[in-house]
């Protein structure tokens, strides 16, 4: 990947990430949400999850950013409703 600038990761952050020696999962997790954070408004996030993961994720399979990745893209998915029955008469 050259160092032109990514739309995907305007300020580096996940190409910085899979650079740093002896990075933890915590780290990784805060790079993570700064980027979400900086993506471009409207921008797909598990497209670009996917994006990153298809750039990085063969060559890095076992960098604590590619879990925190392929962990982003599972809780990226429409929520599920949890629960009972919640309807009840208050009288």
């Amino acid at each position: 990947m050259s160092r032109t600038r990514d739309p995907l990761d305007a300020k580096g952050l996940i190409r910085e990430a899979y650079r740093i020696e002896g990075i933890t999962a915590g780290e990784c997790r805060s790079i993570f949400l700064d980027w979400v954070l900086s993506l471009p408004e409207g921008q797909d996030v598990v497209a670009a999850i996917s994006t990153h993961l298809a750039r990085r994720a063969e060559g890095f399979a076992d960098h604590p950013m590619t879990t925190v990745l392929r962990q982003g893209l599972e809780r990226a998915a429409p929520p599920r409703r949890r629960g009972g029955w919640r309807s009840r008469n208050r009288d």
